[in-house]
């Protein structure tokens, strides 16, 4: 969330789409109620169901999954067609003045540099136009062609409403309502929040669907004030901190990125994570990334790490290609992984096609298992009530499962939604032999260091030379883990302006990421969570929920990253001079001598408007990105591009085969047998949770399997009669990699759309059963869904695919 669940009560008007708040986040969802209530705010949902959100909504409009982009596509045409912009706002703020490169283009579907072959681009001309100083070229009258505005404006003309109802089976009338809503806006007296979840997320284009909603909040000015923003809803409480660690394959914490295998020499790597500024008076703040680098660094190794060695970057691991869990199990299913540890996860459940997944972890010598229940993953060769994946006796994989506790028996921070690191106290003993996974993690890894040094090893030093400090080795405290986040001071620090004066001594903790230093001084775990543990204590453990502003931002409750700011990118709630847009929400401003506000400026703060600078400081632009130059696999602007599974076969925005669906989509060639045809599978599906069940836990326990018992699917009426389907009905859901049997719920809230001169009907499955817990045992959804993932993130397509839908 580039905002707070407690700011969504600042809005005027509320989009839900890609998510369904009022069923998967309903304590959050108080805060749009709260909204409805304080400002008579309008909540707009758009939502292939009618979703408990849309039941409380001041308007509703149906979509064809898999379509956002289309209808944002058009909600951006709309915009500027109507010259519904915040004019000053997006010329000072964003890249619209930028020139792109002359050789840039985009032609029937594909982008300038696409190689068919290996379905993935060259983007050496998706890039600004330089000047002989190495700034970006600009018009600031917005009139050259090559300006980012007229080629933006050029393409996203394309999508006029008829051909977004075409597309996504909104009604025109509808869509053109939505629009009326969100351009309402468009002034500085009002703002719109958007919150979305996986429905945006898990589509092989998903990240780009985010980008187009994210450039409509640009246009309106809605970005970094009260009330506005992009808002990721998580499914979990602590899914924020998974990626803050860095516990993606890619990533080290803190959003930094390991090496690839061609990055040998250290300095390049540096250089190539800290860009510099692109134009005059601008911030690239990741100018600073040796200062959290080598505090990492210094975290993991101590006194080993030094200038002599590159702070031990050799020790990294050198990506030969991304290694995230499509992959992982694609190169399972060849027999080339030995073991696998699934800690806190569930992947047969979780991830797509179950059947490869069994599969796999049938070729697999061990799978170590950590959880506090027990999961479908732990007894995948059972084979239960599905097809038979797998023959049982054949299997030679060992599992071992590690019984972990659970959060509420073990003290620690959780990081919500919206960046808050909140402090939880330990509510129970864990049963029988379960251990926190910090122990187990911890045991296993000083095992493996006394093998090594007893036995050697191809290449023990980053194992032996880890260090490893904490008061009991083999039990390392949250508290010492939370303070090694924060980061030390390893010597005395003297303040950079006056180096007679000692800011910090050396064993102090730090007051937050300014304070790093690339000598090897400092020591941090992870420097964005810099500040959550400092000298004066626990920031994280703090439960003041005074509101003086009466605004919702509650600073003194928790601590949020980074340096405690509640509203990522404030500086843009105030014009270029420092004057807040709308005095009414006004978060930051210039007093006349320093920044003051609300709220812990996103800037820096020494710099007085004159200077320039921009409030987009983590982009070397010092702006926000319309053209996102090479930062998108699969494109600069976003365009619709079908689900790989499509229910009308062709992409009505161009008339390439090459263009259906997402040209640079993850798909590995030996799953493309695996995607099901309209003819075979006529109904497009989707998956989404209940408020019933959280996940694959609550089925373990009785009251909510007493709530919502057993697996069912929701189809609407018009299929129902077509097919004979009676409500209740047992019915069979197949798709091209299996089959599911449920209940059918037959009902109003899933309307059949007309879609490119064709009737599409949708079918909704939630995702919650399994065959282990209290509730009755049955089949797992995502054996339904393709082996695809996002073109940036990898994420499973499990929102948008084809199905069959037979009376059993």
């Amino acid at each position: 969330m580039t905002n707070t669940w407690s700011d969504i009560k600042n809005a005027d008007v509320v989009l839900i789409m890609g998510g369904n708040a009022a069923e998967a986040h309903p304590c959050g969802f108080k805060w749009v109620i709260e909204a409805k209530k304080l400002n008579k705010a309008k909540l707009v949902v758009v939502d292939p169901r009618f979703t408990r959100s849309a039941s409380v909504a001041d308007y509703y409009a149906p979509i064809r999954t898999g379509t956002d982009i289309a209808f944002l596509g058009g909600v951006i045409n709309y915009l500027l067609t109507n010259d519904k912009i915040q004019h000053e706002y997006v010329k000072a703020y964003t890249d619209f003045t930028f020139l792109v490169d002359d050789n840039f283009s985009f032609e029937n579907g594909l982008y300038s540099g696409y190689n068919a072959e290996k379905r993935s681009y060259d983007k050496s001309t998706w890039q600004y136009q330089r000047g002989a100083d190495g700034y970006v070229l600009t018009d600031p009258t917005l009139e050259n062609p090559r300006c980012v505005y007229q080629l933006m404006k050029k393409h996203y003309s394309r999508y006029t409403p008829d051909v977004v109802s075409n597309i996504c089976g909104t009604p025109e009338k509808q869509f053109l309502k939505v629009c009326e809503y969100i351009a309402s806006t468009s002034g500085t007296g009002r703002v719109m929040t958007i919150m979305y979840a996986l429905g945006w997320t898990q589509h092989s284009q998903g990240s780009q669907i985010i980008r187009t909603g994210a450039m409509v909040q640009l246009l309106l000015g809605n970005i970094g004030v009260k009330g506005g923003g992009m808002n990721a809803l998580r499914g979990h409480s602590n899914i924020q901190g998974l990626t803050d660690l860095g516990l993606m394959t890619n990533l080290l914490p803190g959003y930094m990125t390991l090496p690839s295998e061609k990055e040998a020499d250290y300095r390049a790597y540096i250089d190539k994570r800290a860009p510099k500024p692109m134009r005059p008076n601008q911030m690239s703040y990741w100018q600073n990334y040796e200062k959290f680098h080598v505090s990492l660094m210094k975290a993991w190794y101590g006194k080993a790490a030094t200038a002599d060695n590159n702070w031990c970057f050799d020790w990294l691991p050198k990506l030969d290609k991304p290694h995230d869990v499509l992959q992982v199990f694609e190169d399972m299913s060849h027999g080339e992984v030995n073991g696998y540890f699934c800690q806190g996860f569930n992947p047969l459940a979780a991830f797509p096609n179950k059947h490869k997944l069994n599969t796999a972890l049938a070729k697999l010598k061990y799978l170590v298992i950590m959880d506090p229940l027990a999961t479908e993953t732990s007894e995948f060769w059972k084979n239960y009530g599905d097809l038979n994946d797998v023959d049982t006796a054949s299997i030679q994989t060992t599992v071992f499962r590690l019984p972990t506790t659970c959060f509420a028996e073990e003290s620690g921070s959780l990081v919500n939604s919206a960046r808050w690191l909140q402090w939880h106290w330990k509510g129970a003993e864990p049963p029988g032999e379960a251990k926190p996974d910090t122990e187990i993690m911890a045991g296993l890894h000083l095992h493996l260091r006394e093998l090594y040094k007893k036995e050697g090893g191809a290449f023990p030093d980053p194992i032996l030379n880890l260090d490893w400090p904490y008061k009991i080795p083999h039990e390392p405290s949250s508290e010492e883990l939370a303070k090694e986040f924060n980061g030390k001071a390893l010597e005395d620090l003297a303040d950079p302006a006056d180096p007679t004066k000692i800011i910090r001594k050396a064993g102090e903790q730090l007051d937050g990421f300014a304070q790093l230093r690339a000598d090897g001084s400092t020591a941090c775990g992870c420097w964005i969570f810099a500040g959550s543990w400092t000298q004066a204590g626990n920031q994280m453990a703090r439960r003041d929920n005074a509101d003086p502003y009466g605004d919702g931002q509650t600073q003194n409750w928790a601590w949020s990253w980074p340096a405690n700011r509640r509203i990522l990118y404030n500086r843009a709630s105030a014009d270029p001079s420092g004057k807040p847009w709308d005095s009414k929400r006004r978060l930051v401003w210039w007093d006349g001598k320093k920044w003051a506000g609300d709220d812990v400026p996103d800037f820096a703060p020494a710099s007085a408007p004159e200077v320039g600078m921009g409030p987009f400081i983590m982009n070397p632009e010092g702006v926000s990105r319309f053209f996102a130059r090479d930062m998108m696999v699969e494109g600069p602007f976003p365009e619709h591009y079908e689900p790989t599974e499509t229910p009308i076969d062709v992409n009505p925005m161009n008339n390439n085969p090459q263009a259906i669906y997402n040209p640079a989509a993850r798909i590995f060639k030996g799953d493309l047998p695996n995607f099901g045809t309209s003819k075979e599978f006529p109904y497009a599906a989707t998956t989404y949770r209940l408020t019933e069940h959280f996940h694959y836990w609550t089925k373990h326990v009785h009251i909510n399997a007493v709530l919502q018992p057993q697996q069912f699917v929701e189809i609407g009426e018009g299929l129902a009669h077509e097919k004979g389907i009676a409500n209740g009905d047992q019915v069979q859901v197949s798709s091209k990699r299996g089959y599911i049997r449920a209940v059918a719920v037959v009902t109003k809230r899933i309307r059949a759309l007309k879609v490119n001169g064709k009737t599409v009907h949708q079918v909704g499955i939630p995702i919650h059963w399994g065959f282990l817990g209290q509730a009755k045992a049955g089949y797992i959804a995502n054996t339904l869904v393709p082996f695809v993932g996002d073109a940036n993130t990898q994420t499973p397509e499990s929102k948008s695919f084809l199905v069959n839908v037979e009376k059993i």
